[in-house]
């Protein structure tokens, strides 16, 4: 499950916004190819997307975010970082627990516990829309930053980085391609 976006990310952000590129720091990827051991999803396997009894789509990933964050705080433990930041948003999302604001608060109490070192997880996503979350993309870097999110990042349920919108690349189809499409769409028409 490889970002296979993140390098061109940073470099296209520290190309743009040089004084950010001294807070964006040392780059670190894990393998986490355990969470496709789990049990197959949308997400982790060539399985159809659909609801299931549970009522949340196949795309959730058991405790997905949860190991992300136990990953970095393990990182950032060694590295003397202290504050973790993640973008997942309670507003526009799919039911999806581990992305919920008490989800977040529970795995800071229990990373600060579990390490005896405070932590602080933000979540600066956690009530915006998708419209407010391109706002403020804006705000921070102009339409340059707009345009680096457009080019080279992707919200696509099935990962497809061949078919470009007006708000990046994706199916078109699945469900984070409609919010993402959606949220793009209010925030040009605002």
């Amino acid at each position: 499950m490889e970002l296979e976006c993140r390098e061109a990310v940073l470099r296209e952000i520290r190309n743009a916004f040089p004084r950010w590129a001294p807070k964006l720091g040392e780059d670190h990827l894990f393998k986490v190819d355990v969470l496709r051991e789990l049990g197959a999803t949308a997400l982790t396997a060539e399985v159809e997307i659909r609801m299931q009894d549970s009522k949340l789509p196949n795309t959730f990933v058991p405790g997905r975010n949860i190991v992300f964050f136990t990953l970095a705080a393990a990182l950032a433990y060694r590295r003397g970082i202290r504050v973790l930041v993640g973008g997942m948003c309670e507003t526009d999302f799919s039911g999806y627990p581990d992305c919920r604001d008490d989800t977040v608060k529970a795995v800071q109490v229990a990373l600060g516990l579990g390490m005896d070192t405070r932590f602080t997880l933000e979540t600066p996503l956690m009530w915006l829309d998708k419209a407010a979350t391109w706002k403020l993309a804006e705000s921070l870097g102009g339409e340059q930053l707009v345009q680096i999110t457009i080019e080279n990042t992707h919200t696509c349920y099935l990962g497809d980085r061949k078919h470009k919108h007006d708000w990046g690349y994706g199916c078109g189809r699945c469900p984070a391609c409609e919010l993402r499409k959606q949220g793009f769409l209010k925030y040009r028409n605002h």
